[in-house]
């Protein structure tokens, strides 16, 4: 019997690529689009009818779902009450491991499909008895940096046949079967938040800003900022402060409520502690990795210390800028994810 797969579709030239090729690999495919947020580019009404006009056009059924609620209380929440504590959150970090490869997988099992697969550029490999995460092939548009939390059992279930693609020949691929999707603009945003001003949003969704202090390394107040939520590590412009040389944000105190400014070379650290560690190789007390602490940040090198309470400690050869609490870091042996967690803080 050929074997049952779910294919997560966005309407995008990725996923809808990704489910033409399992088709034509000889799996039994089913789409589906998840309804996530009502004004969404990816996963509005829009982006659903794109897909089901790719499940229409390559002859495969296909399933709008209703994930709002869910959506809503486990990813939009967190990032909101993130911000308002002063940490900058990835919510599609946490979208990946709680929605797609969670909440959908487990809809999959309800309709007796085993395994599930999305249009991501990375790769998946079996070796010595454990499941890898690896890179895809395209360096530029890799996303193995979302997948980290990823399970033992999520990655034996899941599929990305993107893997070893790069995004010009998935073009070329949806050009030549004729899918209408083969020039749409890939999503550069958080899906939930189109027009990319996260202060907008959280506005919109009532954060008012409670004002507090702005205050150099030496605890002097420069200014007076207009609600933590609205300041993120590394930012200079919007400070409202007048001074001689350029100030960045360094830090931010939810408890005090207050922003901390430097200068840029104030924005460089070496050490942090990182919380949550998902291992995808099993765990080793010190490791030296390549450590990835933004999505587009070019890895550098560094030690990995375990700690108590799934905690490790981080230390770069070189400093980095803008080390932000909230954000993932996640570690690589060459092409392969040893594992990641999420920013909690600087030591130095």
């Amino acid at each position: 019997m050929k074997k049952k797969i779910l294919v997560a579709m966005s309407g995008g030239v990725d996923s809808s690529v990704a489910a033409l090729l399992l088709k034509k690999q000889g799996y039994d495919v089913t789409g589906v689009s998840l309804k996530l947020f009502e004004h969404s580019k990816c996963c509005g009404a829009r982006g659903i009818e794109d897909a089901r006009g790719v499940a229409n056009k390559i002859g495969i059924p296909f399933y709008a779902l209703n994930c709002r609620k869910e959506f809503n209380d486990k990813i939009i929440n967190y990032f909101r009450r993130s911000y308002e504590a002063g940490i900058t959150p990835n919510p599609c970090v946490l979208c990946n491991s709680i929605i797609k490869f969670g909440w959908l997988l487990k809809k999959a099992g309800e309709l007796g499909i085993s395994y599930i697969a999305t249009g991501h550029y990375a790769r998946i490999e079996r070796k010595n008895g454990r499941w890898l995460l690896k890179k895809g092939k395209d360096a530029g548009k890799e996303q193995s940096y979302f997948l980290y939390p990823l399970t033992q059992g999520q990655l034996r279930v899941s599929v990305f046949p993107l893997g070893d693609y790069t995004k010009s020949r998935v073009r070329s691929i949806a050009r030549e079967n004729k899918l209408k999707v083969h020039a749409k603009p890939g999503s550069q945003e958080i899906c939930f938040i189109p027009d990319n001003d996260y202060r907008k949003f959280l506005s919109g969704k009532g954060y008012r800003g409670r004002p507090g202090p702005i205050v150099d390394l030496k605890g002097n107040v420069l200014g007076e900022h207009r609600g933590i939520a609205f300041y993120t590590i590394g930012q200079r412009s919007g400070l409202g402060i007048s001074h001689k040389t350029p100030l960045y944000v360094i830090s931010i105190n939810g408890k005090k409520n207050t922003v901390v400014v430097g200068g840029a070379e104030d924005t460089y650290s070496k050490e942090f502690v990182t919380a949550n560690v998902n291992w995808l190789i099993k765990p080793i007390d010190k490791i030296r990795v390549r450590a990835k602490i933004r999505y587009r940040h070019e890895p550098g090198a560094a030690v990995v210390r375990r700690l108590k309470n799934n905690r490790v400690r981080v230390r770069f050869l070189k400093p980095q800028r803008s080390i932000t609490p909230g954000q993932s870091v996640v570690f690589y042996k060459r092409n392969v994810v040893v594992g990641g967690g999420i920013i909690t803080g600087g030591l130095d």
